[in-house]
């Protein structure tokens, strides 16, 4: 289950957020989004971990959680629509896939 993890303060780092969610069971992935300007943190990040139970017992835990003097909030990522130029439309102008 991949979770959103927002209101994260700027100076934590990816191996600080993946310690916090292994105490809750396996992580699969742990990625903070970065400023591409800037090179740092914009506060948020994702982590995944394989097992339901565990990813929710960390959304429990975690969610309204002090960390590094921010409340940080946790709740399952929502997937987005991918959606590129040729998949907003159709391709032949006729109305038909």
């Amino acid at each position: 289950m991949k979770l959103l993890i927002r209101n994260l303060a700027r100076t934590t780092t990816e191996a600080e957020l993946r310690t916090l969610f292994e105490a809750h069971g396996a992580v699969q992935s742990c990625t903070l989004v970065i400023d591409k300007k800037t090179g740092g943190s914009k506060g948020f990040g994702f982590v995944e971990m394989p097992k339901p139970g565990e990813a929710k017992a960390a959304i429990k835990t975690l969610n309204g959680k002090d960390v590094a003097g921010n409340k940080i909030r946790v709740k399952k990522a929502e997937s987005k629509p991918l959606e590129s130029k040729e998949e907003s439309g159709n391709r032949d102008g006729s109305g038909k896939e």
